[in-house]
């Protein structure tokens, strides 16, 4: 897996004349240092540009705009800061005049209730305000501090960067994605219907290849092709393949390899695989261990052609920086009502497992297309741990992309069955089943081990125009 990209943020240092200038100074000093410190790059106007490096004046928003169109394409977010009142106009001009449509987060430096004299009085707090009506009147999306004011160095502003940071790294991560559709939707599964327009509208493009595309590229490669033979060890390395044969594993090799040479070379970022049951009865295995490498490696991969379900893991994915996964909302768990079975037969990525998984055959569909055909799960028990579940899918009666999303955890309670599969305690899980049912969401929903709901929910409400329901504090 590889690790989280640093971040990039344009920085406004808000300022206003009558208040004590001296604080500008040391607030642009202080978010560089507390965003270096963060491992973050901070584009910022030099004191040798504006006053202090600070925003006031029309001709220092022209000139922070200019340096913000010259790092475009490597801002992430905006994070305003005040270290006192704030010339608002200024701030919003900046932006405005930038073209830049990234996440905003406004920080208020407070005032110390001993240090309330007009030498070094902020009123922050009071210029928060301000700066926010500010951006409603000009249209700019915001977020807001956990706090009214926080200081730059608490652990408040830490947890809220974190935070800021997640909802930077899923607004960039869909802006322009390509997912591949590999396969037509299988006949049975009507849930995992979407609108390409709907996507589309909203900067989101399918790419589709159809799965006869696929096996006649297969047709074409040799056992001893060089690219074949690294999957082949890649499989190997990745997973305990006893009892699998030969031929299944070079088969999936083959997969593999086709795979992700078509997404090279079409710029495609995740995929959705057609797989029940075309690719057992025609070509002989199941393509979850493929499916399950790419997702360890960050290149989310759903199954029955999910792809609302598959942006949903990216979602997460570029959220948290850790693998994905698409599973089934299965099972009661008992008697409890707020414990359920989550199960796939499965693709999982290794890192959703508690021990090394074992590849095995697909036990549900073994009886109708041969045991033999069926080769290829990822078969072991989920970790317990924090879990961020998520679900985003199109509606075509109002022409909108809609989910939920929501925090909670899988458990090490006892479950003895087959495939992958782990016991996910939720807050009143009743109400979010009601939810889903009553809503009509499909029984497909995207998990990550982390805890990233709240990113997950700001991002999809505030700046991609979605609508997101958050539970456990959904509407009944």
């Amino acid at each position: 897996m590889a690790a989280k990209r640093a971040m990039t943020f344009g920085v406004i240092v808000g300022n206003r004349g009558f208040f004590p200038d001296e604080l500008a100074r040391t607030g642009r000093e202080e978010i560089i240092k507390v965003l270096t410190e963060a491992g973050a790059k901070a584009i910022v106007l030099d004191p040798s540009e504006s006053k202090h490096g600070a925003v006031e004046t029309y001709a220092e928003s022209q000139k922070c705009a200019e340096l913000f169109k010259k790092h475009a394409e490597e801002i992430d977010g905006i994070i305003i800061t005040l270290p006192n009142f704030g010339e608002e106009r200024g701030i919003v001009d900046a932006i405005r005049l930038s073209g830049l449509r990234v996440p905003v987060l406004v920080q208020a430096t407070p005032d110390r209730s001993d240090a309330m004299t007009i030498e070094v009085r902020r009123d922050s707090f009071c210029g928060k305000m301000s700066c926010c009506n500010n951006l409603m009147q000009y249209e700019i999306p915001y977020s807001l501090t956990t706090l009214h004011t926080e200081s730059l160095t608490s652990p408040e502003f830490k947890a809220d960067l974190e935070w800021f940071s997640q909802v930077c790294r899923i607004v960039k991560g869909l802006k322009n994605l390509r997912i591949g559709a590999i396969g037509a939707r299988p006949a049975a599964f009507n849930t995992v219907r979407y609108s390409e327009r709907i996507l589309e509208s909203n900067g989101i493009s399918i790419e589709p290849i159809d799965l006869s595309e696929i096996i006649g590229r297969i047709n074409r490669l040799k056992d001893s092709d060089s690219d074949v033979e690294a999957k082949l060890a890649a499989i190997k390395s990745y997973v305990s393949t006893d009892g699998v044969t030969h031929e299944a594993l070079v088969k999936m090799a083959k997969l593999g390899t086709v795979i992700e040479g078509w997404m090279k070379q079409t710029n495609v970022t995740v995929n959705a695989v057609q797989c029940w049951t075309s690719i057992e009865e025609f070509f002989g295995v199941v393509p979850c261990t493929i499916m399950s490498m790419m997702s360890n490696n960050l290149i989310p991969s759903a199954c029955e052609v999910d792809v609302p379900g598959v942006l949903s893991m990216h979602m997460l994915q570029l959220a948290s920086g850790t693998p994905s996964a698409l599973l089934d909302w299965n099972n009661n768990y008992g008697s409890d009502p707020n414990k359920c079975v989550c199960f796939h037969c499965s693709n999982l990525p290794k890192h959703f497992f508690n021990a090394a998984p074992k590849m095995d055959y697909q036990a549900i569909i073994a009886g109708t297309v041969g045991k033999q055909n069926t080769f290829g799960t990822c078969v072991g028990r989920v970790k317990a741990g924090a879990m961020t579940y998520a679900r985003f899918s199109t509606d075509d009666r109002y022409g909108i992309i809609r989910g939920y999303v929501g925090p909670a955890k899988f458990t090490d309670d006892p479950l003895e069955t087959f495939g992958g599969a782990g016991v996910c305690e939720i807050p009143e899980l009743q109400k979010l089943l009601r939810f889903i049912c009553r809503e009509g969401f499909e029984h497909h929903v995207a998990t990550n081990f982390s805890d990233v709901s709240k990113a997950i929910h700001e991002a999809a409400t505030r700046y991609l125009g979605w609508e997101s329901n958050y539970h456990p504090e959904l509407e009944d």
